[in-house]
């Protein structure tokens, strides 16, 4: 379903990363230091590393940053050693969660998790209880007025899986997770610059949620992107007053 607040949604997102700036630079530093411990430090052999060095490089961190970040997680320098872990849930009128979490201690994140659930009305699911209403998938999102047959040409020509058309007039690439960087880059080669751009677990349903409804998820969302070990916050709630 093509959800007509797409656009909105987007913007205010991006807003509120722009607020919270100094957080998305210590989500981005574990993200590069455990691609890089599990996979080769060179970002030219390791998809995962180059995405994380793209994304913190488009957040304007320093490379400094960045090379401290890798060699952490090669060893050379000492550093924590984060886990990857995932929780699902259940947030306001049924909609999805998908929290994903990198941590140096399980036993205080979850209870972390928990309590920012069950204090803003959400409950925490077991494993697989939401994760099939998510596909792990490249997305990248264009502005209305975007031609829409320039952009299918160089999508369908660069390898991308799908165009999808909001009602909202923006446009949506979908590429499989190891595609995603060769497209994006054939698309800006081609001169179209997407707005977002992401490796993402993408919601193939989604639930509407209006007025005050929308504004306990928001509030839910926003405790959860609070806590320290949360690296990502996936949904399936569409919310009309963002």
């Amino acid at each position: 379903m093509a959800g007509h607040s797409k656009w909105a949604n987007i913007q205010h997102r991006k807003g509120k990363q722009d607020a919270k700036r100094g957080k998305i630079f210590t989500r981005l530093i574990k993200e590069i230091t455990v691609a890089a411990r599990l996979g080769d430090s060179d970002p030219g052999s390791n998809p995962r590393l180059r995405l994380a060095i793209d994304k913190a490089y488009a957040n304007n961190m320093p490379k400094e940053n960045v090379d401290r970040a890798i060699k952490r997680g090669t060893g050379e320098l000492e550093g924590v050693n984060y886990e990857e872990v995932r929780y699902e849930g259940y947030g306001i009128g049924g909609a999805a969660l998908m929290i994903d979490c990198m941590t140096d201690n399980k036993t205080r994140t979850v209870a972390d998790v928990r309590h920012a659930l069950t204090k803003n009305g959400g409950n925490l699911g077991t494993d697989g209880s939401v994760s099939f209403l998510f596909k792990h998938c490249g997305q990248l999102v264009f502005a209305p007025g975007t031609s829409e047959d320039k952009l299918m040409e160089a999508a369908l020509e660069a390898g991308a899986e799908d165009i999808v058309t909001n009602d909202d007039g923006s446009l949506e690439v979908i590429t499989g997770p190891h595609d995603f960087s060769a497209v994006k880059a054939a698309l800006e080669k081609a001169g179209l610059k997407p707005e977002l751009a992401e490796v993402t677990m993408k919601a193939t349903i989604e639930n509407e949620l209006k007025g005050d409804d929308a504004v306990r998820m928001q509030k839910l969302i926003d405790a959860l992107e609070a806590v320290d070990d949360v690296q990502e916050v996936y949904t399936t709630a569409v919310l009309e007053s963002a």
